[in-house]
C-alpha cells in the first residue's frame, strides 16, 4: 500500500484522472434529467481536468506542493460551465492545504480534501444537497477519520471514494427531480471518476486508451478532433537539408516518438520531412539540426483550432501570420498581452450565433465569445477577451447560468482592470442589461441599473427533446418540439407552430409591451415570418421585433418586457 506521494506521483495520478473521466464522459452527459439538449456535465468536468492533464504533461515537478499548484491554476484556466468551475473549487483548495509540503501522507490528503470542500462551499452562493458538493464533503470527512485509522495516502483515497459512492448513491433521494428520473447527479458522479484513476494511478492499473493510438496522419485533422482528444497540442511539420547524409534518421525517430505521436518522416537523398504532433516543437526542431540544416518549418496549434473550430469561429492558421504581424505593428495590445486603456468602459458577451453576435456589437459591445448552450467557453477564453477589451472597467454578460460561475472566477486575474460579472442567464437579458449601460455613470451605477432592467426581462426559448422523458408532468418523447419559460419546462407539442401559439397566449406575452423574436440557423425566413404572424396575431398590444439570431439548439428565444 502507497503511504507517501510526491509530484511526480500526484501529476500521473491527475493525468489518470482525467484519462478516466475522458472515457465516461458520454455516460455523465447522459445523466441530465432534463431533456434539453445541454448535457454537457461529463464533457465540461472533462474539458476542465484534461487542461491540468496537460499542463501535469509540460511541467513534471517532484515536489506535491508546486505540482498541485500548477494543477490548480490549469483548472482555475480551463474551467466550463458549474461543473468545471466547482471541480477547480475543489483541487484549488487542495492545493492551497498542500502549499508547503513536497509530500503528503494521508492526513495530508484528507486535511487536502477538506480544505478543498470548504473553498468549493465558499464560493457557491446557494449550495445544494444532493451535488457534486454534498458527495465532495462526506467523501472528505470520511478521509480525515480514515487518516486517523491508517495515515496511508492509498487508503485514505480508497476509503474517501467509497463513501462518496455511498453518498452519490443518496443524491437520487436529496434531490426530488434525479428521484423522479432515477439518477445520481452528474457532477458527483464525475468527480468519484476522477478520484477513482486516481487511485487507480496509485495501483498501477492502466489508465484508459485515448486517441493518440490512432494511425499517424499526414496532416492534422482537427475538424475530426474534440479538444479533449488532443494529447499533444502542436501539429510541427519542417524540412531539414542534409548535410551530413551518412547519419541515420533511426535515432531521430526514436527521440520523436518520445516527445509525440503521429510520426510521419519521409526522405529522400537530400532532405527528410517531418510530420509530428507534440508538446516541444522547438525541441524536436532543435534535435533535427543535428542532422542538417532546417529549411522550413510550419507549427501549428491544434487545440485552439480545434475549439474555434467547434465555437464557430474562425480557425487561424499558418496563412494569419500576415495579418497577426500588421496587428503587432500597429500595436493593439502592450507586451502583457493586455490591452491599454483607452476609455473607462467596455463589455464583453457570450452568445452563439451570427445574428445575436452582430446585435451586440452594434450595441457596444467591444468582444463576442462565441458559446452558449452545449458549449461553454472555459475561463480561460472569457478572461482572454477581457484582456483584449481596451477599458479600465469591463463588464461580462454570460447569458446562459452555466457560464456565470467560469465568468466569476475571472475576477481579479488581470492587474489593472476592473472585472465585473452582471448574472445574465439569457441572451435577451444580455441584450437588455447592455442597452441599459451608460458610459457616463459610475461603476455602482451601471451594475444597479443593468441588473434592475434584465429583471424585467422574461426569457422563453424552443428547442427539442433530447431523450424520451417523463419531466414535470410531461411525458416527452425524443424529437418533441419543447418550450422553456425562463428556464422552466413550459410545454411539448409534436407540431412546432401549436406550441408557439401556447408561447404567444402565456401571460408573460400577454402583458409585454415589447417582444423580440430572435430565430435560429435550423429556421427558415419563411418559417420565421410564420412565426411572427403568430405572435402578431394573439399579442395586438406588443410592439413586436423579428430579428435572424443564427443560434443552435434553439428554434426561437423570444424576449418579453
Amino acid at each position: 500500500m502507497i503511504d507517501i506521494i510526491d509530484g511526480a506521483l500526484f501529476q500521473r495520478m491527475i493525468i489518470h484522472g482525467a484519462a478516466a473521466i475522458n472515457a465516461q464522459k458520454q455516460s455523465i452527459n447522459d445523466l441530465n434529467v432534463f431533456p434539453v439538449p445541454d448535457g454537457d456535465t461529463g464533457t465540461n468536468m472533462s474539458l476542465t481536468i484534461g487542461t491540468a492533464a496537460t499542463e501535469a504533461k509540460k511541467k513534471p515537478t517532484a515536489s506535491i506542493g508546486q505540482a498541485a499548484a500548477t494543477n490548480a491554476s490549469a483548472l482555475l484556466r480551463g474551467a466550463r460551465g458549474n461543473s468545471g468551475v466547482i471541480l477547480s473549487l475543489l483541487f484549488r483548495g487542495l492545493s492551497k492545504s498542500l502549499k508547503e509540503h513536497s509530500t503528503a501522507d494521508g492526513a495530508a490528503l484528507a486535511a487536502a480534501l477538506k480544505e478543498g470542500v470548504s473553498t468549493a462551499y465558499k464560493a457557491v452562493m446557494k449550495p445544494a444537497e444532493g451535488t457534486i458538493l454534498t458527495v465532495s464533503r462526506l467523501a472528505a470527512d470520511r478521509a480525515v477519520e480514515a487518516a486517523g485509522e491508517n495515515n496511508s495516502v492509498e487508503y485514505v483515497l480508497e476509503q474517501a471514494i467509497l463513501t462518496g459512492e455511498a453518498a452519490l448513491a443518496e443524491t437520487i433521494h436529496q434531490n426530488p427531480v434525479l428521484e423522479k428520473a432515477g439518477v445520481v447527479d452528474a457532477g458527483g458522479k464525475g468527480y468519484l471518476i476522477i478520484l477513482q484513476g486516481m487511485l487507480n494511478e496509485m495501483r498501477g492499473i492502466a489508465a484508459p486508451e485515448s486517441d493518440s493510438d490512432a494511425p499517424a496522419k499526414e496532416a492534422a485533422d482537427f475538424a475530426a478532433m474534440s479538444v479533449e482528444d488532443i494529447t499533444f497540442a502542436f501539429d510541427t511539420v519542417f524540412i531539414v537539408r542534409k548535410t551530413n547524409t551518412g547519419l541515420p534518421l533511426d535515432g531521430f525517430r526514436t527521440y520523436l516518438e518520445s516527445i509525440g505521436d503521429s510520426l510521419v518522416i519521409g526522405e529522400d537523398d537530400e532532405a527528410f520531412k517531418v510530420h509530428v504532433h507534440t508538446n516541444s516543437p522547438g525541441a524536436a526542431l532543435t534535435e533535427a539540426q543535428k542532422y542538417g540544416t532546417l529549411e522550413l518549418a510550419k507549427i501549428e496549434n491544434m487545440r485552439t483550432q480545434a475549439e474555434d473550430l467547434a465555437a464557430g469561429r474562425h480557425v487561424q492558421s499558418t496563412d494569419d501570420l500576415d495579418a497577426v504581424e500588421e496587428e503587432l505593428e500597429n500595436g493593439h495590445s502592450d507586451e502583457s498581452g493586455i490591452a491599454p486603456a483607452e476609455k473607462k468602459y467596455g463589455v464583453v458577451a457570450v452568445c452563439a450565433g451570427a445574428g445575436l453576435a452582430s446585435l451586440f456589437r452594434d450595441l457596444g459591445v467591444d468582444g463576442v465569445i462565441s458559446g452558449g448552450q452545449t458549449m461553454n467557453p472555459s475561463t480561460e477564453d472569457i478572461l482572454r477577451e477581457i484582456a483584449k477589451t481596451p477599458s479600465e472597467v469591463v463588464f461580462v454578460l454570460p447569458n446562459n447560468k452555466n457560464i456565470i460561475m467560469a465568468a466569476e472566477q475571472c475576477v481579479g486575474l488581470i492587474e489593472g482592470k476592473e472585472i465585473v460579472v452582471i448574472p445574465t442567464r439569457t441572451v435577451p437579458q444580455g441584450i437588455t442589461a447592455m442597452m441599459f449601460m451608460d458610459p457616463d455613470a459610475d461603476v455602482q451605477a451601471n451594475i444597479d441599473a443593468m441588473k434592475e432592467a434584465m429583471a424585467g426581462v422574461r426569457t422563453s426559448e424552443v428547442t427539442y427533446a433530447a431523450r424520451d422523458s417523463d419531466f414535470d408532468g410531461f411525458a416527452i418523447k425524443q424529437g418533441d418540439y419543447m418550450a422553456l419559460a425562463d428556464g422552466q419546462l413550459f410545454g411539448t407539442e409534436q407540431d412546432l407552430s401549436a406550441l408557439l401559439e401556447k408561447l404567444a397566449s402565456a401571460q408573460s406575452q400577454q402583458e409585454a409591451q415589447f417582444i423580440n423574436i430572435f430565430y435560429g440557423e435550423d429556421v427558415t425566413e419563411q418559417d420565421a415570418a410564420g412565426a411572427l404572424e403568430v405572435f402578431q396575431r394573439l399579442c395586438p398590444n406588443a410592439e413586436i421585433v423579428l430579428q435572424r439570431g443564427g443560434q443552435p439548439v434553439y428554434y426561437y428565444m423570444i424576449s418579453a418586457e
